[in-house]
């Protein structure tokens, strides 16, 4: 079934915890070619059936208003991608 993929990021104002917690580790594991890590959600949405330019704007719809938290967070990408 094809799927559109939906990713979601903190706004850049915005404190990434999580991201400052792994770009600390990542020197500690060996991996020290990385100045700074912001950690977003990645949705999968399936769809049946074909997907029509009405349903990929459901999907930027759903996007904006119960994937992400618009104070916070930015819709950073939607697309189709082929399985």
């Amino acid at each position: 079934m094809p799927r559109i993929v939906v990713d979601v990021m903190p706004k850049p104002e915005i404190l990434d915890p999580q991201g400052k917690a792994i770009v600390g580790a990542l020197p500690r594991l060996g991996f020290d070619a990385f100045a700074g890590v912001r950690q977003g959600k990645r949705f999968e949405l399936t769809v049946e059936g074909e997907i029509t330019e009405a349903v990929l704007e459901q999907a930027r719809n759903a996007a904006e208003t119960l994937l992400s938290n618009p104070v916070i967070e930015d819709v950073v990408n939607v697309e189709v991608v082929a399985d």
